[in-house]
């Protein structure tokens, strides 16, 4: 019953969050900072203020409702009016943007500012006249930005069939509709079309997290396994040469006894020697699980994570001592770009083959990011350490600047055998 109920709670939590009205910007997970990627939320007042100009560009629209305003045709209570309704709006619009960056998902004042946006709208279009119709542009991305995705398209079009029956009452003929809806409906549909973008960001963000979570979840599962299998077997034979030793000294055997104990200790012994193997190999480093804590750590600086889903995967070819030391490579990389890459957003990471002069085989793994670079400093502990590494395996290490003479870059190269089928 309990967990039916979880598994029931879960379910309705994944509905909620299925139906909750997206935001205009969408949060990433919890503790992710993302920057440059549609769907991050404002961190500081310099990035709002950015958004709002980048908002303010789009603002053309809103010069025909004031040149009419500056035209003096409609007198000075009507001038007035008119002010105050674009003010009203403006600030409604520029409001859902500020708050709802910063609130998340969901803010209470989401929906009254919405509407009173399309009581403006539609007002002043039918008291003004038809250059305000213009409004409904702004009416129009902002229900598609907060209507839950499987209401937003239903919505933008309730918003442009509601400008076209205002423009045909007004002065607008059906041959200029058109221009009228065709962008009202396509901002709309344009900002849907975003959200659901966001939304599937934000789904890939937790998958990633999940892969993490299962690959340190998967290495702490073959850890329980080897202990059980290592130490199940010796403890219980400890046990009964332990019960037998004391049974031969109850009888007075004392040589037997004393054999038992000594096997004891070689059993002990062997235990010993047997965990530390095992702890040894777990401590290894692989590409899979040294990619998801690389994924974490970048994350917690900022700076996103591209790599091919096949790099995790069985390379042909690459022996095991070779594998574990590019997992090192992978995180001493890691651990330069988290120090040193000041300014990065960006980190790439690349697994791929390649021959040399001589006609040798050897396995690449690339990282780079997209930081300020290296600067005249010399290589660190990390990386000449890591060289050393590579060295005793037959590889080598090859560092260089990123695209276009920007970031760093690091080359981790080791020699590849033969792979079945292959000559």
């Amino acid at each position: 019953m309990t967990a039916m109920a979880t598994t029931e709670q879960e379910q309705g939590a994944e509905r909620a969050r299925t139906d909750r009205p997206t935001a205009l910007l969408a949060r990433p997970a919890a503790g992710e900072r993302v920057l440059n990627v549609p769907g991050a939320p404002v961190e500081s007042r310099r990035q709002l203020l950015v958004k709002l100009c980048w908002m303010l560009l789009w603002m053309f629209y809103l010069v025909y409702p004031i040149k009419d305003l500056a035209g003096g045709r409609h007198g000075t209570v009507g001038t007035v009016a008119g002010a105050v309704a674009l003010a009203a709006f403006l600030a409604s619009y520029l409001s859902l943007v500020i708050f709802r960056s910063s609130n998340g998902d969901w803010w209470r004042g989401t929906y009254p500012l919405t509407a009173l946006m399309g009581l403006i709208a539609l007002g002043t279009s039918v008291g003004f006249g038809g250059e305000w119709l213009g409004l409904f542009t702004y009416l129009s991305v902002t229900v598609g930005a907060v209507l839950p995705v499987r209401f937003a398209l239903a919505g933008v079009a309730s918003v442009t069939a509601l400008l076209a029956a205002v423009a045909l009452g007004t002065v607008h003929s059906p041959a200029s509709l058109g221009a009228l809806a065709l962008p009202t409906f396509l901002s709309g549909a344009a900002m849907t079309g975003l959200q659901r973008l966001v939304g599937t960001m934000r789904e890939l963000r937790e998958a990633r997290e999940v892969a993490a979570h299962l690959a340190a979840a998967e290495e702490r599962l073959r850890l329980a396994r080897d202990m059980h299998d290592l130490l199940g077997h010796s403890l219980s034979l400890i046990t009964l040469k332990s019960e037998l030793a004391g049974r031969f000294m109850d009888a007075g055997k004392e040589e037997q006894a004393r054999a038992q104990v000594s096997d004891i200790e070689q059993v002990a012994r062997q235990s010993l020697t047997d965990v530390r193997s095992a702890i040894s190999g777990y401590r290894k480093p692989s590409l899979s699980v040294e990619l998801a804590a690389a994924r974490t750590a970048l994350a917690t600086t900022g700076v996103t994570l591209e790599a091919p889903s096949t790099l995790t995967e069985e390379h042909p070819g690459l022996g095991g001592p070779e594998a574990e030391t590019l997992a090192w490579a992978l995180r001493e990389a890691v651990t330069n770009v988290v120090r040193h890459a000041e300014g990065a957003t960006l980190c790439t990471v690349a697994l791929d083959e390649t021959w040399d002069g001589e006609g040798s085989r050897f396995a690449v793994l690339e990282v780079m990011d997209n930081g300020r670079g290296p600067g005249k400093s010399g290589p660190g502990n990390g990386l000449t350490g890591l060289d050393e590494r590579l060295s005793l395996v037959g590889g080598r290490l090859e560092t260089d600047t990123g695209r276009h003479g920007k970031g760093f870059k690091v080359r981790a190269l080791v020699p590849l055998g033969v792979s079945p089928g292959r000559p």
